[in-house]
């Protein structure tokens, strides 16, 4: 059948795998034989549990990629379920990604999309967290114990029946189904900042793994792999031994067990960002003896359908018989009116990136066919400018220092440089996006293609990205959807403006005249973006930046016109930003400027900042809270000094 390939083949590789999960059961037969002996035949409903394990791609599966570590349980899951070879986190960080687990949404049409949240969102009309739809079809919902959800608290807890790092399903009424939710962490990545290693009975050999071509070659880098291969082997023996409880208790025959990470990483280059390496996920979906009737598929098919994180609410509701939501994103995979040939034709996955920690990006990912499309609408934020968080890992630092001494080569010292607005990569031939192929007439079809696609899309939402978070947060309130569905002519505008970006610059110049002077600020704000983008090509254009920067009565304008002559070589920006940012009063404000801050002092010429001229300044003393990721800010800066 096309797209889908038979697990036959993989079965017999497996089928040792699955003895491995037998003998671990095997102390406890006695006790499964009892209990399946006195259950009453098959449940009512099906179960379903998610062991989500926390930062980590498909890269690191041996069931996806012969380097990736080998893990028997999660392999015998395999030969008795589905594996979906293209499945996709819809955000390359926890809170986004969750944020469209939970919502079955894309989550920047909702303004949920940045990490950490400044301003927690509300649900569209008519969506609830989808748990709260099995709640009230009678099943028992618990979670342990991360939710790191970027919507209102008392929504997302009305989800739940228990969400505690005690939550378990044997808590639920006597036959009542359950859905649970189990977050595996030993694979964080925390575990590979300083002075941790991996522990494992057979860990992984630092002179046996296998680079991404992007890492530089060193002991460090090679270290840090092995820990992170061990680390599965982790994840692993926690999954089988999550199994073999339900196989105790005589539920595993009901009960549909769903092994995934919640989004790609962990190494430099990955979480965080929109790329192939940050929301490529491993998904495996092990299908109970008594209910294969609802699966389209024989238990060990590889199948090769687009799968994205929106799609397994809707999976589970439809799985359990319970209406999917017509106001959410997702679409089921698996359940009545799922055929192969419908999961055959799926071939597209969006993600974005806008906000991590204090750093901000805006970037959106396509994927369509075996063709990946990222779209940096901010392409000169490189992506290793610093990150407080990211940079706690040995091995970034040591990136960063190599990238420093001149010892990288193109393709590991491109993380360090200004990108292109727009990347075209064949994931066939290049799965880890190194070659960038958007100049190559020869895929110029394709790339008008992709970029109409996510055009489309992010029309279609609209797209919350193009507000600035300090705008969006204080004009919207915390209705990030409603905001959107008002202003879906602006944001659209807005869009085009940024798409300037993709035109020589002779076709470019009469729109970027005109909306340089342009009443609405953010008009102003989004073609100083596209000047800057268009850097020394944009001269004409100076001496009204110039204007924008000393005296637009938006702060924001400001910083980015500053932000434009700067990188266009034409001015000193420190003056321009020391003066907004002591009229600054907003800290989640502040950040964005801040964010130009350190893209000037980090890039080639850099312009060294003296913080002490605004340490006075209002948001500098902000209380925690909103002020979070500002803290990070000034942290770094005080370092520098």
């Amino acid at each position: 059948m096309h797209g889908m390939k038979s697990g036959r083949g993989l079965g017999r590789g497996v089928a040792v795998v699955a003895a491995v999960v037998a003998a671990v059961v095997a102390g406890i037969a006695a006790l499964a034989s009892d209990a399946a002996a006195a259950a009453d035949g098959p449940a009512d409903r099906p179960n379903f549990v998610w062991l989500m394990s926390e930062d980590n791609s498909s890269s690191w599966y041996r069931l996806y990629d012969e380097r990736g570590r080998r893990m028997p349980h999660v392999e015998a899951l395999a030969e008795h379920g589905l594996t979906f070879a293209n499945a996709y986190s819809c955000g390359p960080v926890c809170s986004t990604a969750r944020s469209s687990l939970i919502s079955g949404c894309y989550v920047s049409r909702l303004g949920a999309q940045y990490h950490r949240p400044q301003l927690q969102m509300a649900l569209p009309p008519g969506v609830k967290p989808f748990p709260w739809y099995l709640k009230q079809a009678g099943y028992y919902t618990t979670n342990n114990d991360k939710t790191d959800y970027n919507f209102e608290k008392p929504i997302t807890a009305d989800a739940w029946h228990e969400s505690s790092k005690k939550a378990t399903y044997k808590n639920r009424a006597p036959g009542q189904p359950f859905f649970h939710v189990q977050t595996l962490k030993d694979t964080h990545e925390g575990r590979l900042f300083e002075g941790r290693s991996a522990k494992a009975d057979t860990p992984a050999s630092p002179a046996d793994v296998t680079l991404f071509p992007y890492h530089p070659d060193t002991p460090l880098f090679r270290e840090k792999y092995a820990d992170y291969l061990t680390l599965h082997s982790v994840i692993d023996d926690h999954v089988g031994r999550f199994v073999a409880e339900l196989e105790e208790q005589g539920l595993l025959d009901d009960t549909f067990v769903f092994q995934f990470g919640d989004h790609g990483g962990v190494l430099p280059g990955s979480k965080g960002y929109a790329r192939n390496d940050g929301l490529h996920v491993a998904l495996v979906v092990y299908v109970p003896k008594n209910w294969r009737q609802l699966v389209p598929a024989e238990p060990g098919t590889r199948l090769d359908g687009v799968v994205e994180f929106v799609d397994l609410s809707a999976t589970v509701l439809n799985l359990a018989g319970v209406a999917v939501p017509a106001e959410i994103d997702g679409r089921p995979v698996l359940g009545p009116g799922v055929s192969c040939d419908d999961l055959d034709s799926r071939n597209e996955a969006f993600g974005y990136a806008d906000r991590f920690d204090e750093k901000y990006d805006f970037v959106r990912f396509l994927r369509k066919g075996h063709f990946s499309y990222h779209r940096r609408y901010q392409p000169f934020n490189f992506d290793g400018l610093h990150n407080g968080y990211r940079y706690r890992q040995p091995a970034y630092r040591q990136w960063r220092d190599l990238f420093h001494a001149g010892s990288l080569n193109a393709v590991q010292r491109a993380f360090f440089e200004p990108a292109s607005p727009e990347a075209l990569f064949d994931l066939e031939q290049d799965p880890h996006e190194t070659h960038n192929l958007a100049d190559d007439p020869a895929y110029h079809d394709t790339l008008v293609d992709l970029r109409e696609t996510l055009q489309r899309r992010l029309r279609a939402m609209p797209d919350l990205g193009f507000i600035p978070e300090p705008v969006l947060l204080a004009e919207s309130k915390g209705d990030g959807f409603g905001y959107g569905q008002r202003n879906r002519s602006l944001i659209n505008e807005l869009l085009d403006i940024a798409d300037l970006q993709l035109e020589p610059f002779e076709v470019a110049r009469p729109v970027l005249k005109t909306k340089l002077t342009s009443a609405n600020a953010l008009e102003r704000y989004w073609a100083l973006i596209s000047c800057s983008v268009f850097g020394e090509q944009a001269e004409e254009f100076f001496s009204q930046a110039q204007r924008l920067a000393a005296s637009d009565a938006n702060l924001l304008v400001r910083c980015r016109a500053a932000e434009f002559l700067a990188i266009a070589g034409q001015q000193d920006p420190r003056p321009v930003l020391t003066d907004v940012l002591n009229a600054c009063t907003d800290p989640v404000a502040a950040n964005l400027i801040l964010n130009t801050v350190v893209l000037l002092r980090d890039r080639e010429p850099g312009f060294p900042f003296d913080f002490s001229t605004v340490e006075n300044a209002t948001w500098a003393t902000a209380k925690p809270g909103r002020a979070m990721v500002v803290q990070r800010r000034i942290d770094q800066f005080r370092e520098a000094e």
